[in-house]
């Protein structure tokens, strides 16, 4: 079984979900229409404009969203480089262990600075962070939705929790359903934010059991197409495990529902995106998306905006960072 990653290498998800009520209603669409009209065209351009250099920075955005509502809720902390007090990089959820090969920080940073010059100190990070991963969406997969914004950031960053709140990459999808629905998101959500896998990276280490180790009598996981198999160690040699793969290897800038037909070639790189495929869990749901496009873009929206949602701080309870590194 494969720990210490991330389930999806991008994906991870989850903190307790349920919106934290501030002095005010919470989230809403449009929270910014009346104190900074160009807040969301502000954060489109300038993710539409990292994407075009570099398509891969899409997964990395989406990646940092999920992340960031993983531990502690949606409140920009992943996005903080050092608190005063912690001596330990390791202890902030950006340098964390369990968070390699984050990266979109910059696209984040050249957004708030724009943001600040046009309307400062009203922003959030975390706001910026939800606006930036529905853009990249909309970058790489050609279709939108309705961000409800309003969250402030938080002022702690937990770097030990991202081992505890993160799901393991399993093919355990009862123990995967148990997760996700203790914390608010129902198994039909996580296959449908799975998709996502259609887009972006993974460290060889997440799935390098699946390929040297998988059992006492057998070397690589049957799971796989022997085909595939033979090329993933080429990607990443026994021994070496430093290096990434896709997780798509036939669209892998294009968010599209490509990964659900990959999984009926058996060609899931991760071991929990896999088993999605046969479980009884889960199969029905994977041939439906597979078929529907339309019908995956519906459902995972939906679980976007779901996660999005996950105890967040609103009205007076933290702050408006100046700068989404660092604390006012």
């Amino acid at each position: 079984m494969e720990k210490g990653y991330f389930w999806w290498s991008i994906f991870g998800l989850i903190a307790l979900f349920g919106v934290t009520k501030g002095d005010d209603e919470g989230l809403r669409v449009g929270f910014y229409s009346k104190t900074c009209p160009s807040a969301e065209r502000i954060v489109r351009n300038s993710v539409a404009k990292a994407v075009a250099k570099d398509p891969g920075q899409a997964a990395g955005i989406i990646r940092l969203y999920f992340h960031d509502c993983i531990v502690g809720g949606c409140d920009g902390s992943i996005l903080l480089d050092s608190i005063p007090g912690i001596t330990s990089s390791f202890d902030i959820e950006r340098h964390s262990p369990g968070n390699p090969l984050l990266r979109g920080f910059e696209i984040i940073d050249d957004a708030k600075s724009k943001l600040e010059s046009r309307c400062a100190e009203t922003v959030s990070c975390s706001d910026i962070l939800a606006f930036a991963a529905r853009d990249s969406v909309l970058a790489t997969g050609g279709f939108s939705y309705a961000v409800p914004a309003g969250r402030r950031d938080g002022r702690v960053s937990n770097g030990s929790a991202v081992f505890m709140d993160v799901p393991p990459i399993t093919p355990n999808m009862a123990r995967l359903k148990q997760h996700f629905e203790s914390r608010g998101l129902s198994l039909k959500d996580m296959v449908a934010l799975s998709g996502a896998h259609s887009i972006g990276i993974t460290p060889c280490g997440a799935f390098s059991s699946r390929l040297y180790f998988f059992n006492g009598t057998v070397e690589t996981d049957p799971s796989l197409d022997p085909k595939f198999a033979a090329f993933l160690k080429t990607q990443c040699p026994k021994g070496k495990f430093d290096g990434t793969a896709d997780l798509d290897n036939v669209t892998p800038n294009l968010l599209d529902v490509q990964f659900y037909e990959n999984l009926r070639r058996k060609m899931g790189v991760l071991s929990s995106d896999q088993a999605m495929e046969d479980d009884p869990l889960t199969a029905a749901t994977v041939r439906q998306y597979r078929s529907s496009r339309s019908l995956w873009k519906a459902d995972f929206t939906a679980a976007m905006v779901k996660v999005g949602n996950m105890k967040v701080l609103t009205g007076s309870q933290g702050e408006i960072r100046k700068n989404c590194s660092a604390l006012n």
